[in-house]
Formats: C-alpha cells, structure tokens, sequence
C-alpha cells in the first residue's frame, strides 16, 4: 500500500495547476454526477454524448436562474415578464436529463427548440442590442458535440436554422420595437451578459466534449497496449493500414504449462479455478513486465512468453531464463499461500523466429519458427516444476546459470536432441 499511495503522489499535478485541480475538484464532481443521470443502459459512445448534453444543459439552467434573479432583484416590475421566462426556460431545461429514457434524441430536441423559442422571446422584449440573438451561435458548435457528426443533415438543419432566427431576431426586433424601453446601461450590461454566457457556453461544452474524446482515445490506447507491444502500437498508430511482420535472427520463446491442471480444474470448481488462474497469471504477467520481455498469449493454462521481440536485444536468452526462473518460483509461493499443489513445467528455444500481427477482428501479436515448436514439445518433456532448454539456450546461458545436463532425448518433430535443465543463476 506504501508503495501504491507513493505512485499516487508522484503522479499528483504540482504547483498552480495541481492547486487549481484541488479547488475545482467539488465542480468537477457535482458535474459528474450530473452527467451520469438517464445515461444507464445507453452504448458507452452514446453515454459520452448524453453526458455532454447534461452537462450543457446543466450550465443553460444555472446561467437562466441567475439571470431570472438578477432581473427580479432589480425591481423593475417591467422585467417580470422575462424573470418568469428565464425561470419557465430553466424548469424545462432541467427536465432533459429525464427525456433520456425515452430515447437519446429526445433531451437533445427539447434542448435546441426550448433555447430557439426562449432566444426569440428575450429578444422580443429587450431588442436585438440587449445581447440574446449573440446566443444563437452556440448552435454552430453544440449540435455537433450533442448530436454527433452520423446525424450530419440534423445537424445542418440546426445550425442553418439558427442563423436563421438570428439574422430574424437582428433585423426585426431593432431597439426602437423592444416590448421593454431599457436605458443604454441595462442594454450594455445584458449585452455583457449574454456575450459572456455565448463564449462561455462554448467552450465549456468543446472543452467537456474534447475532454471526453481524450478519456476514451486513453481508455482505447490502455486495451490496445494490452493487446499488443507497445512498439507495434506505435507503429499501427502511425500508418493504420500496415502489415506488421518482422524477421529476428537470435530471439528466445519460453512455454510454461501447468501440470495436472484437469484435474485441479475438476476438483476445485468453476469459479475457484479461474480465480486461481488468474491470480497465478497476473503474477506471471508482472514478472515479465520486470524482465522486460513480451507476452505473447494465455491458452487456457498454457503461458507463452518471448524475449528479444518486437525489439531485438543482445541478452534474451539472460532475461527469459530469469523469468523462467521466477515463474517456477512464484508458482511454488502461490501453492504454498493456497494449500494447493501447484506446479509447471517450462520450455524454453532460442533462435531465428518472425512475428507480426494476425486477424482482424480480435487480432493478435504472435510468433512463429522453429524455436517455437521446439519450446512447446520441451514444455511438453519438462518436468513439474523444472526448466528444460535447447542447445542454442545452453550456449547462450552456460556462463551465467547452473544447467544440468538431461542427455538426449527423442522430440516429436524434431527428433534426437541434448537438453538441459535450467536451475538457477550462478
């Protein structure tokens, strides 16, 4: 836990901004949860979108009640008319969030028609210098973000409509034919107001929407890194229609296997056995991301990992054999911790090998060559809890480990070949 809460601190934004985050942080979370409301049993694109229109909505609803109580405060009786056209536009604004569970177009309308016929009234009342015909262009921006870009002619429609009532509300509602006769003032001071309100809509709403667009390309970037290196990541990022094969000359591939897993299988249950697999599996993952080498793939209780792919390096037989290592050893502490015999048997090749990425749905990074085939049949004429290895492994790894010599054996495939154990670091 120390060393969780130590990343959690380093990672804190520090000085001006990490200070601004601390004291926004009650905003930002009274606008989380409005965003989240009616959002439930939507796709998640379609909960992105929804939370934007929420949140937009939420801003309309706070701005109109504030101007709805600057205008009562000010004790003019002639204003009342438009205090209660503010308040009216922020009751039905706020009720958006509950159209959602009628469908998803339904709040976005009552949104755009209820600004459209509120802007034409407060128009109708000040004329067009008290600043509400500024308000239409918001709808150059927001019906991009709430409607999205597939309903592109709705939202042409919109932002024409717009302008429309716009150049309507500038050209036939000039000061002298406002309903209210304001003092130049008042006029300047909603003027202010409403430019205010127009920009600061805006950019709340392009902000919150790029926001959440960031949040998802991360949240995208994490599965795709889990998915394949991070090196081929890059590279698809970077020309998406490439075919990503490669060659490696010297290249180290381990299988590790666990023994008598059928068995264990049927003897804890279902939901037993995959908390014990995925536990001893997530610790296995962390090992190789500690020795720098690449997951390849999980079959069922099968592991396969590689060294020196996609990024070639001089000690992959070294960094494999250490793993291989510290795969055993933690399978024997989690036996140990579970009351469980828990064992595997490891293989490992070395050699010239390809890899590159396959499929198009559910694609993958994988390897092929001979040292592959050779790891999986040593795998498969491995001991429980021991390390056997090639010819090509001993050469590279004699120096620095301690091998026993296991003599020839007859390998499918393969035929009669020398392999070794490996039993740990000099």
């Amino acid at each position: 836990m120390a060393i969780v809460d130590q990343q959690k601190e380093q990672t804190r934004p520090n000085g001006w901004y990490g200070t601004f985050i601390q004291i926004t942080r009650p905003v930002r979370k009274f606008f989380g949860r409005i965003a989240n409301i009616g959002i439930e049993g939507y796709p998640p694109d379609t909960q992105r979108r929804l939370k934007i229109v929420n949140v937009f909505s939420a801003l309309v609803v706070m701005t109109t009640f504030i101007y709805a109580v600057q205008l009562g405060m000010s004790g003019n009786k002639d204003m009342m008319p438009v205090v209660f056209l503010n308040l009216a536009l922020a009751l039905i604004v706020s009720l958006v969030p509950l159209m959602h569970r009628f469908n998803d177009m339904a709040g976005c309308i009552l949104l755009v028609v209820a600004e459209f016929v509120a802007l034409i009234g407060f128009t109708s009342y000040f004329g067009r210098t008290a600043g509400a015909p500024l308000q239409y262009v918001v709808a150059a921006a927001a019906p991009f973000v709430i409607f999205e870009r597939r309903r592109f002619w709705l939202v042409i429609a919109i932002v024409v409509t717009a302008l429309i009532l716009h150049l309507l509300a500038w050209f036939q509602f000039p000061k002298s034919w406002a309903l209210l006769n304001l003092d130049a003032e008042m006029s300047n001071s909603l003027y202010i107001q409403g430019a205010v309100t127009t920009f600061g809509l805006i950019a709340a709403c392009i902000y919150y929407a790029f926001s959440l667009a960031e949040r998802a390309k991360a949240e995208t970037d994490t599965v795709l890194r889990n998915v394949l290196p991070d090196s081929v990541v890059e590279r698809l990022k970077a020309n998406p229609g490439e075919t990503i094969a490669d060659g490696f000359a010297e290249a180290s591939v381990l299988f590790a296997d666990i023994t008598g897993f059928v068995s264990l299988a049927r003897g804890l249950g279902p939901e037993k056995t995959v908390a014990l697999l995925n536990r001893l599996i997530c610790t296995f993952d962390e090992l190789a991301e500690r020795h720098g080498v690449e997951k390849i793939k999980t079959i069922g209780d099968a592991y396969m990992v590689a060294s020196g792919v996609p990024i070639p390096r001089a000690d992959h037989a070294q960094s494999l054999a250490a793993l291989a290592l510290d795969l055993v050893a933690a399978s024997h502490s989690l036996s140990a911790a579970e009351n469980i015999a828990i064992n595997i048997r490891v293989g490992m090749a070395a050699g010239p090998m390809m890899a590159g990425v396959i499929g198009k749905n559910k694609f993958s990074y994988d390897v092929w060559g001979d040292p592959v085939n050779l790891a999986s049949r040593l795998e498969q004429s491995s001991e429980p809890g021991r390390i056997t290895i090639c010819p090509g492994c001993f050469a590279a790894l004699k120096d620095a480990f301690v091998l026993e010599s296991r003599g020839l054996m007859d390998i499918k495939g393969v035929g009669r070949q020398e392999a070794w154990f490996l039993v740990g670091r000099k």
